[in-house]
């Protein structure tokens, strides 16, 4: 080995040498971003399956995503049955008030002149109006007979777990905001991990270029950047899961050491756009189990006709023809369900504060322990990483070789 000759070469190409830590630097940002935008873009598949194409891993892999996202939610940190019983009856029927008794009054006019259009005509006015507070008056109690079976037995008229998995897979995006926007700190510190991580080796670089001047060097160097940089960034995020002390230094990964500012944002997604009540009453209305509620309030709809028609001199009526009573009933249940969707949006408000999901989730959350907190992102990364680490090392491969064709041309 002839060092002059070493010393010499570097003294005569200086530019190119003092380039490869700073490349190498380049080459190791580069590829962060790269697999950071490949996470997550694009939305959908772009490509020719199954030859050639991509998607981001995130919503290539929504559903799992999802899956194991709600999981976790309800398992550690929302109880269906706990969230939906602070709904109070009475305060919900008080909110509901005004939108309520003008639906039934609705209901009971329409249902009268559809079945029996002639006693309608016959009452006087004053007769109309005592039918219809006589209804009214009974509403609200119904009402709130409803809200406590429901709000009892909520698992028999919402499959949570599907409404949320279905919420994030229908929205691709909100799955990835749901990662990105909880772990910016973490995508920004691997992006800028390549830099420092990069120019390290790219030092290496330098010493192997000089004593081997082998056009491998370079793509070689170039992978092991890529490829290392990659890996050691995804590992500081989650590990150590506790702190650890060396003489004076302490250390944790990011994503742990973040625990309270990720349970906020995390709470606040959470409760914001995913576990929100009008996707709770999407989810009652339309899921799989709304027949259940739909069973419930054409029970209670009955019961009461049948109650007024015992007590009301002019309903008795109706209780002649038993064919047309019954479809009267059905009929006042189904346009009293029609009612529903417009009704319920009033008591939005009130639902979201008495839920107070994101408090809850904020709460639960600090009291997870460090492998249940790492479940949050961790399942983002896990299966897919390597791809992301292979993407890294390719790239970096690629620059490591033109390199070679910049020194040698």
């Amino acid at each position: 080995m002839d060092i002059s000759a070493i010393l010499e070469d570097i003294r005569e190409h200086w530019h190119i040498y003092a380039t490869m830590p700073f490349i190498a630097a380049l080459i190791g940002y580069i590829t962060k971003r790269v697999a950071i935008e490949m996470m997550f873009r694009p939305l959908e598949f772009v490509g020719i399956r199954p030859f050639l194409g991509w998607q981001g891993v995130i919503p290539a892999n929504s559903r799992r995503m999802a899956t194991t996202a709600v999981d976790l939610l309800t398992k550690n940190l929302v109880d269906p049955q706990e969230i939906f019983s602070r709904l109070d009856p009475e305060e919900m029927v008080k909110e509901l008030e005004e939108p309520l008794l003008k639906a039934v009054e609705d209901v009971t006019r329409e249902v009268m002149e559809q079945y029996q259009p002639r006693l309608w005509e016959l009452l006087p006015a004053r007769a109309q109006r005592m039918l219809v507070d006589q209804v009214r008056a009974q509403a609200p109690k119904v009402v709130a007979r409803l809200m406590r079976e429901v709000s009892t037995n909520i698992d028999e008229v919402l499959d949570v777990n599907e409404m949320l998995i279905n919420a994030m897979v229908r929205d691709k995006s909100l799955t990835c905001r749901l990662i990105k926007e909880v772990a910016t700190p973490e995508l920004r510190f691997i992006a800028r991990s390549g830099i420092w991580f990069g120019f390290v080796i790219g030092l290496i670089q330098f010493v192997a270029w000089a004593l081997t001047k082998q056009p491998l060097i370079m793509p070689i160097f170039g992978f092991v950047t890529g490829f290392v940089t990659d890996w050691l960034a995804l590992k500081m995020i989650f590990y150590p899961r506790e702190p650890r002390r060396f003489l004076f230094f302490s250390w944790q990964g990011m994503f742990q050491k973040r625990r309270q500012a990720v349970a906020k944002d995390y709470g606040a997604l959470i409760a914001d756009e995913v576990l929100t009540v009008r996707n709770v009453m999407e989810a009652v209305l339309t899921g799989p189990k709304s027949d259940k509620l739909f069973a419930m309030i054409t029970r209670e709809v009955q019961r009461t006709i049948d109650a007024q028609a015992s007590i009301a001199k002019p309903l008795v009526a109706l209780t002649v023809g038993g064919v047309q009573y019954q479809e009267m009933k059905k009929a006042a249940a189904e346009k009293a369900i029609a009612y529903l969707p417009e009704t319920v949006k009033h008591v939005e408000s009130y639902a979201t504060d008495a839920l107070d999901v994101r408090n809850t989730i904020v709460t639960k959350m600090q009291q997870l322990t460090p492998l249940e907190f790492e479940g949050i992102l961790r399942p983002a990364f896990q299966q897919d990483e390597w791809k992301l680490i292979a993407v890294g090392a390719v790239i970096g491969g690629l620059v490591g070789e033109l390199q070679v064709l910049l020194l040698l041309h």
